[in-house]
């Protein structure tokens, strides 16, 4: 949600931030107009912390009795919501932003359903981030199909398109990050950027790549982003014994010239919300491989802005990467669609006019005008 809540403000609104403590939450203190607000929240589930947080966000709700609160994550929407619905705040958005429950099995699918249910229930509104996204939930039974909507095409944030362009990044800065990172030149390469995990498709990754070294289509894999503690082992040694190494970044804070070094990205994810680095990818002109998960599908326009294949099949994943890797020209026309499609669509301050429209009409529609205080 960069940039967002001074978007608000900007727009006459009163804006609270509420978050776990930590240095962006303390960055944002400092912004001018804005109100922050430390609530400890663990994210796994805790019942003594969680009551203790629980009671922290309704206080914290009764003292600034605001016309409209949006609560996204799984913990922020049920302490968030549970507490707005006891603080009788008249309008309860939970933007809902993924399913963890789609990649969990057993008693912690049964529990997440339950939990996913009961926040989605406290709410009086309920945003998806994508289409698929609402339609993955409504056929789940955990929300009533009018309860629920996307705005526009989709997104919760939208992407900077000024801060992609290739014009952002001179020729020798790229070729000087290039070299230090040891990618090697006049291969092709594959980009990753997010959190190593395995809900993110890694390991359909490294069968792909052996698809791929048996069919002697050259590549490298380039990954920008940290993983997860417990897993980094484990997935980077499937991924390097597929083929050539693995170029890791670990985290990084600005990730816009990284994209500048790839040929394509690849989000080989089983489930999604709506994934933030194909628009990135698509605002620095690279055409994505994807899959059909939730959340994933609607950020390609299949055979347009990049190539979709079957969520969990390695095979499927290494055809579409391979026909890519092997025509340059397909590649740099779908960069291009992808693109203009990110400008069309996806423009940050397009997202955030519908945001803050929606929060205004809601705020309107239940409150006295001369009685709407505006607070987030």
């Amino acid at each position: 949600m960069r940039g967002f809540p001074e978007f608000l403000r900007d727009r006459g609104w009163e804006v609270h931030v509420v978050s776990t403590p930590g240095p962006m939450l303390d960055v944002m203190s400092r912004g001018a107009g804005l109100f922050t607000h430390a609530v400890p929240m663990e994210r796994q589930p805790s019942p003594l912390k969680d009551l203790r947080a629980l009671l922290a966000w309704f206080r914290l709700l009764r003292q600034v009795r605001p016309n409209v609160i949006s609560v996204g994550t799984p913990k922020a929407g049920l302490l968030g919501g549970a507490a707005g619905l006891l603080a009788g705040v008249p309008n309860r958005i939970y933007l809902l932003r993924g399913l963890r429950l789609e990649t969990a099995h057993g008693f912690q699918r049964w529990i997440l359903t339950k939990l996913e249910r009961l926040s989605l229930m406290m709410a009086t509104e309920v945003l998806s981030v994508s289409p698929s996204l609402q339609q993955r939930v409504i056929s789940l039974g955990l929300v009533a199909p009018e309860k629920i909507k996307v705005l526009g095409h989709g997104s919760s944030n939208g992407v900077d398109l000024a801060g992609f362009t290739a014009e952002n990044f001179s020729k020798k800065h790229l070729a000087d990050l290039a070299t230090q990172i040891g990618l090697l030149k006049n291969i092709p390469v594959v980009g990753f950027v997010g959190r190593l995990t395995l809900d993110k498709g890694l390991a359909d990754l490294a069968e792909a790549r052996s698809i791929l070294e048996k069919h002697k289509v050259d590549h490298q894999i380039l990954i920008v982003g940290e993983v997860d503690e417990g897993q980094q082992q484990d997935i980077l040694s499937r991924l390097s014994s597929a083929g050539r190494p693995v170029i890791k970044t670990g985290y990084v804070p600005d990730p816009r010239a990284y994209y500048h070094l790839m040929d394509l990205l690849c989000l080989p994810t089983h489930r999604e919300g709506f994934p933030n680095v194909v628009l990135e990818a698509g605002a620095s002109g690279l055409a994505t491989v994807t899959t059909d998960a939730t959340g994933a599908v609607d950020s390609v326009i299949h055979s347009q802005t990049g190539l979709v294949a079957v969520a969990g099949d390695p095979k499927s994943l290494a055809t579409q990467l391979e026909q890519l890797l092997l025509h340059p020209e397909l590649r740099s026309d779908m960069g291009r669609a992808a693109r203009a499609h990110v400008v069309s669509s996806f423009d940050r301050t397009l997202v955030w006019d519908r945001l803050a429209d929606y929060y205004s009409a809601l705020a309107v529609r239940t409150s006295p005008p001369s009685q709407v205080r505006r607070a987030k």
